[in-house]
């Protein structure tokens, strides 16, 4: 296993692993409210069903390949599946420990009692009885197999389902309705609150059905490969073709079967025949799975177990102008969602499909809200004659279909809608906004870290930048002449645009950094992060630590790069923040001798953001957005609450600085105060 953890590089599969384990402690930090700690487990348990179906599913599609072309994707394919097993039963096994030990009891303090088939009240089995019979009784779906059968059984792609063995020779197979809340409120006793899962109300009565007191049911999950496959990208009508292989998803190849650890051997091994999987796919959890649902977790209580919500506050141009295009005629107006409303977006769109001077809008739409107001916008602003050009990356994974629906929604309203390209997707989140006014062309823009999403700006960390700089701007236009197939290369300037000038442009500037360190100038990179991947850009950053930049990174997820190595990052320092907004913003520092150039964009460094998609990054020009932006940076990494320290060891440690304690998401909130 030497070669997955070598000191050049972290493999990027275990390394979101270890940051999937970030996510994992704050359900266990008990300075976060209770109902917090279980989000926390809900958004653990999320994230690893997607990398089972995603990140899991590609490396065994590596596997199958011939072995030069495999040596050229990933090393040791079976080697890293076997590694992946390894942590994930260990998170899991920390997992299960928090869940018991920490969260069930703390919830009994609380007077809140999560209790299982087992500590059913005869009270409460009546009870549970007459939910099954009015509530799940009539739409239950069952099938049973005999021992040894090698007829296949289906199941659907993330389903829960019970099995039992019901005699010698026959097994049953139970799916838990998806259409019925996860949790059963039972009626208070004596001031304490008793919850259920509609699971155990199925174990139950599914005993009483079959007369049987002692059968014992067990939960399974199975996980689906999640790729669509579209044979060939490059001829006839791509969105259609992903439309057509989105049912494909819920029958994909499985990745994992997530199965209860107490689930007898005769029953594990005839599952594994019936639904097509190996003891390799096998994970054993606990009673029950899917703890996403946890997100709708109840509070029968009047008690503040959860966060005190942190309301986005106004924008100043939202009091201090009528009109956002005189906002933006006033000064480039920067937008830090959630701290900030996203307010202002909304109204620019509302603003301009009503405003006669406004000729034509365009945009990109990458995750679109399945309804919002910047959407009923958009096609208000078609209906009233703007020329309105949409781009919509129909290979959103787990957003084609409504990213579809709202296509045809825009197109029946008369704007033009492009789709995806083949091989290449479109991740930035830009607009443009031609006027007329008084016989002039006026431009404006807007350039984002983050989708066009008003659900997203409540949860996510990002930027936004309106402005109607003129060099700005026109080359926005030149990036979207390119995605409506006017231009095959966008000249730009100003804007770093992937995959055309991004990587170049950034390479400069580390490679400018370098040439001022060893003309013994100041030199300083700082940069914010989702994921640090690409090995080229990896490379450059220890060929700058080597040289004497001071080189400071705050990543969320992904991180390749080891620091604090001898020869090769000594002065490199990572840091990941998790807290209860997830930190989704990219930002870009350079020190530039003392003349800074602070930019922010879509783009992480990796190799697919820099080579294989549009991306576009911008120069934060205006110097109150700049100080903003770099005091915000500053103060994340005087984080000593919420921030860990990324070192060789993967070990998660929480960054210990001396003096008051700094929680850098509660300061960003107070600094718009």
């Amino acid at each position: 296993m030497a070669s997955l953890y070598n000191t050049k590089f972290f493999h990027r599969d275990l390394s979101w692993l270890r940051f999937n384990h970030r996510v994992l402690q704050e359900a266990s930090d008990k300075t976060n409210p209770l109902y917090e700690r279980i989000k926390f487990l809900a958004i653990f348990s999320s994230n690893l069903d997607e990398f089972f179906k995603v990140r899991v599913s590609d490396i065994r599609q590596i596997k199958d390949l011939t072995k030069p072309l495999r040596k050229k994707l990933i090393t040791k394919p079976n080697a890293v599946l076997k590694e992946i097993k390894k942590q994930v039963h260990l998170q899991q096994e920390e997992f299960g420990n928090i869940y018991i030990t920490q969260i069930l009891p703390e919830l009994k303090a609380n007077g809140i009692h999560l209790i299982s088939v087992e500590d059913f009240s005869s009270e409460q089995q009546k009870i549970a009885d007459d939910y099954f019979n009015s509530n799940l009784k009539a739409n239950l779906k069952s099938e049973t197999f005999k021992s040894g059968s090698k007829t296949p059984v289906f199941v659907d792609n993330e389903g829960l389902y019970l099995t039992a063995q019901l005699d010698d020779d026959t097994f049953e197979i139970v799916e838990i309705p998806q259409n019925e809340d996860r949790f059963f409120v039972f009626p208070e006793v004596d001031g304490q609150h008793y919850i259920t899962f509609i699971d155990d109300i199925l174990k139950h009565s599914l005993k009483l059905k079959h007369q049987q007191n002692t059968l014992d049911y067990y939960e399974f999950k199975l996980s689906r490969d999640a790729e669509l496959y579209i044979e060939d990208e490059f001829s006839g009508n791509l969105a259609e073709k992903i439309k057509n292989s989105l049912q494909k998803r819920d029958t994909g190849q499985a990745t994992r079967l997530l199965v209860d650890s107490e689930i007898p051997d005769v029953i594990l091994n005839n599952l594994e025949t019936v639904l097509d999987v190996t003891s390799a796919d096998i994970i054993k959890g606990g009673a029950h799975h899917n703890f996403k649902d946890f997100f709708g977790f109840p509070n029968p209580t009047d008690k503040q177990l959860s966060n005190i919500k942190l309301e986005p506050k106004p924008h100043p141009m939202l009091d201090e102008f009528n009109s956002m295009f005189d906002a933006i005629d006033h000064k480039d107006q920067l937008i830090h969602y959630p701290y900030q409303s996203f307010e202002p977006i909304i109204r620019l769109l509302e603003e301009a499909s009503e405003d006669p001077t406004v000729t034509t809008i365009k945009m990109t739409l990458y995750r679109v809200a399945k309804e919002s107001r910047l959407n009923d916008a958009i096609a208000n602003a078609s209906k009233n004659g703007k020329n309105v050009v949409i781009f919509i990356e129909a290979k959103a994974r787990f957003d084609e279909e409504n990213n579809l629906k709202w296509g045809e929604i825009f197109k029946q309203n008369g704007a033009t809608v492009i789709y995806s390209y083949p091989a290449i997707k479109v991740h930035s989140k830009i607009l443009y906004i031609e006027r007329n006014v008084n016989g002039k062309e006026k431009r404006y823009c807007y350039i984002g870290t983050g989708n066009f999403n008003e659900n997203t700006s409540k949860l996510y960390t990002d930027y936004g930048l309106m402005t109607a700089n003129k060099k700005i701007t026109k080359e926005l236009n030149r990036v979207f002449m390119v995605l409506q197939g006017k231009l095959i290369i966008p000249k730009v300037k100003k804007l770093l645009v992937s995959p055309f000038t991004a990587r170049h442009k950034f390479s400069m500037m580390v490679e400018r950094e370098i040439a001022l360190v060893n003309a013994g100038k100041p030199a300083s990179i700082m940069l914010k992060l989702n994921s640090l991947e690409d090995k080229k850009m990896i490379e450059l950053l220890y060929k700058a630590s080597n040289s004497g930049v001071k080189i400071r990174l705050l990543v969320r997820s992904i991180c390749c790069l080891v620091p604090g190595i001898k020869n090769q990052s000594e002065n490199i320092e990572v840091i990941s923040i998790v807290d209860r907004f997830l930190e989704h913003g990219r930002v870009y520092l350079f020190g530039n001798g003392g003349d800074e150039q602070l930019y922010i964009g879509s783009a992480d460094w990796m190799k697919r953001n820099l080579s294989h998609r549009i991306e576009v990054v911008t120069p934060v020009l205006d110097p109150d957005n700049f100080k903003i932006i770099k005091d915000l940076l500053e103060l994340q990494f005087r984080d000593n609450v919420k921030a860990r320290i990324i070192v060789a060891e993967q070990n998660n440690e929480y960054v210990t600085l001396e003096g008051k304690a700094v929680q850098s998401q509660l300061e960003s909130y107070n600094y718009f105060e």
